[in-house]
């Protein structure tokens, strides 16, 4: 029993740690033929803080995080190498804003269907966490 019961303990514990960050209503922009990227959108919540480093899905070559901001009158794309995650703040990543593209798309998205995202998540000790995300794909 005391052997079940330090399993259970360290389960919950390791369960706990991981839900150190969370990731709300995420999903993918569907595609039309001959596409080859595509936009991921989400929200990202840290409850202790660090960065976003990576990403990365099997229906793409590549994942990166983008920032869209305003330059002169001029709306600008470009890549970061990390995106920010104040401690226990919610990072939306939108249209227009900071998003994650898709790109080399191995085939169309289709509406309802189930994209796998891998993020990786570094907190300010330097540890890093993989979250598995499964984000529906949805025209809008």
């Amino acid at each position: 029993m005391k052997q079940f019961l330090a399993f259970a303990a360290a389960a919950l514990l390791a369960a706990a740690a991981h839900a150190q960050v969370v990731v709300d209503k995420p999903w993918v922009r569907t595609t039309v033929a001959q596409q080859t990227t595509s936009g991921a959108f989400m929200t990202i919540t840290s409850k202790q803080g660090g960065k976003l480093v990576s990403a990365s899905s099997p229906i793409a070559t590549s994942v990166e995080v983008h920032e869209m901001k305003m330059d002169g009158d001029m709306m600008r794309m470009r890549p970061v190498d990390a995106l920010p995650l104040p401690a226990g703040k919610p990072v939306e990543l939108k249209a227009g804003a900071f998003h994650m593209m898709l790109m080399g798309l191995k085939a169309p998205v289709k509406a309802g269907d189930v994209v796998p995202i891998k993020l990786v998540v570094e907190d300010a000790k330097g540890q890093r966490e993989t979250i598995d995300v499964s984000a529906i794909a949805k025209l809008y």
